[in-house]
């Protein structure tokens, strides 16, 4: 599976923006996922991609790219498309991704819209891969022949990829995380300069609910039966806006439900081999979870690129005088908390056969 004969077909919608861009870089050389349209606004009226984008990533635009037209975000204007990777803002993706998901497309959606619903898979591959079989359900329900699978708020994804192994040890009970989220998780331009710049912003309008509901979702149970159900723990979340470009860092303390020391801890994180590993999925990071000794780690400058974006990076672990254990968790916000993400779960489910 590692490179298909012939690859899928994909389309990336809201390619112009900075999460659009990143699927357009993840995308290239993909084994098994062949860009080969892009969409955004009417405006831009089937224009060249290079004519209307501007790149805002290393490097170059890829050339290819740069001669595809800007097409409409509508089904009709990207026929033979399998898979369409959602970049788009919360206030257009809920229409626009039902069109496309009726339409027969899987699509793979950073948006908020489709979230929490109770037949939507909100998925980290590494944390509730079963919770893609939510898919089979959603058809059923909504009488269309695609899908629609979400990728959590991009401070979700380091912390359930952190609690997982530990839920799955010593079982969870209480959980408290205060986040400093890049200024690139409000997208471009993001905030004005004079409002950052020298500051941290304490609140990120609706974060704290994403954050504490998403995480109660993605760690729960799926099944057929009675559909979601959210993990019994409570969550706390504190959202910061710091004046760092790209990667969030998140402070986090944990209660379990039976004592354990600090290596067995370290030793569940460094242990957890969870199934995109196993399956050796394109971008599936290995470890997917690393943890560093120094007293000083991680650090967004020096750790946010860990497994080629899309690892999650601990360290920091010491006891916790009001809950058992806190410790220090890092991730790319727009590779592993954006389209790396998305791309992960299209890998998923590519390989489990739902697509």
């Amino acid at each position: 599976m590692q490179q298909m004969q012939q690859r899928l077909p994909v389309a990336v919608l809201g390619a112009t923006g900075m999460v659009g861009q990143r699927f357009i870089e993840l995308l290239q050389g993909h084994p098994w996922f062949e860009l080969v349209a892009l969409a955004a606004s009417d405006v831009h009226g089937g224009r060249p991609y290079g004519e209307v984008a501007r790149w805002r990533l290393g490097g170059s635009m890829p050339e290819q790219v740069a001669r595809l037209p800007v097409l409409p975000c509508r089904p009709e204007a990207l026929p033979e498309i399998k898979i369409a990777f959602s970049a788009l803002p919360a206030e257009v993706a809920g229409e626009v991704e039902a069109a496309f998901a009726r339409a027969g497309v899987a699509v793979f959606s950073n948006a908020k819209s489709y979230r929490m619903e109770p037949d939507v898979p909100l998925l980290v591959p590494e944390v509730n891969a079963e919770h893609a079989l939510a898919i089979q359900q959603q058809r059923k329900r909504r009488g269309w022949s695609g899908c629609i699978v979400t990728n959590p708020n991009c401070s979700a994804t380091p912390l359930v990829m952190a609690l997982k192994p530990l839920q799955q040890a010593f079982g969870l009970r209480k959980v408290l995380v205060t986040t400093l989220q890049a200024i690139s998780g409000a997208g471009y331009p993001g905030l004005p300069s004079y409002d950052i710049l020298d500051n941290a912003i304490p609140f990120i309008s609706g974060e704290e609910p994403k954050v504490e509901s998403e995480t109660l979702k993605m760690l729960g149970e799926w099944r057929e039966e009675e559909g979601f159900n959210w993990a019994p723990l409570v969550v706390s979340a504190h959202c910061n806006r710091i004046a760092t470009r790209e990667g969030h860092l998140e402070c986090v303390s944990v209660e379990l439900e039976r004592q354990a020391s600090p290596e067995e801890v370290i030793s569940a994180w460094e242990h957890f081999l969870p199934e995109p590993q196993r399956l050796q999925l394109p971008s599936a990071p290995l470890p997917p979870l690393i943890y560093r000794s120094e007293e000083d780690r991680p650090q967004t400058l020096h750790d946010r690129d860990a497994g080629r974006g899309m690892a999650v990076t601990l360290g920091r672990l010491r006891p916790c005088p009001v809950l058992s254990y806190k410790f220090v968790a890092l991730a790319h916000n727009t590779i592993r908390g954006a389209a790396g993400g998305s791309l992960l779960n299209a890998e998923l489910c590519v390989r489990k056969g739902l697509l």
